[in-house]
């Protein structure tokens, strides 16, 4: 959908990453971290992919700067979706990377209960998030490139859904491994 520069635009902020982690190691804090993030994708990532991500991961790190418990967590990811909507304009169900990132924020509220796993819980959002991504198939187009197609043609899930769940799918194995 759109002009067919997901996967493209997705591998090149994959390589700077990779280009950045090897140049030395990254900040240790969460913070630091996604703010760091943030610039390397506006900066390297291109599209309007790499401005949302770069919205969403400043977002998130306020939400981290003086504190890295689980529910701190979770309190990051609705910041970050709430930047997402706020300046990309898009709604839950608009068939776009923010449904996906909506449904692992609301998995990840078990964040906030008590006793909570971080890894059951994480592997819980990120199967609510491929979930999201796939049922993307089936939506109308609100907002994004797709809008601009007419949905009898949108045979596929959201591109950038699928990327954002298999990123999110990345960092629950490197969080196990």
């Amino acid at each position: 959908a759109g002009d067919g520069d997901c996967g493209h635009t997705h591998a090149r902020a994959a390589r700077a990453i990779q280009e950045w982690v090897h140049a030395g190691p990254p900040p240790a804090a969460p913070a630091p971290l996604l703010s760091a993030l943030a610039d390397l994708l506006l900066e390297k990532m291109g599209g309007s992919s790499g401005v949302l991500y770069g919205l969403f991961l400043t977002a998130a790190a306020r939400s981290l700067l003086n504190r890295d418990d689980l529910p701190a967590w979770a309190d990051a990811m609705d910041a970050g979706v709430e930047a997402m909507q706020r300046y990309g304009g898009a709604a839950p169900g608009d068939r776009t990377m923010l449904d996906p990132l909506w449904a692992v924020a609301q998995a990840l509220g078990a964040l906030r209960s008590p006793g909570a796993e971080l890894l059951l819980v994480l592997a819980a959002a990120v199967q609510s998030g491929e979930a999201a991504a796939e049922a993307t198939k089936e939506m109308e187009a609100g907002a994004g490139r797709a809008s601009y197609i007419g949905s009898a043609r949108l045979l596929q899930p959201d591109p950038g859904a699928v990327a954002v769940a298999a990123v999110l799918r990345a960092v629950l194995e490197g969080l196990r491994g």
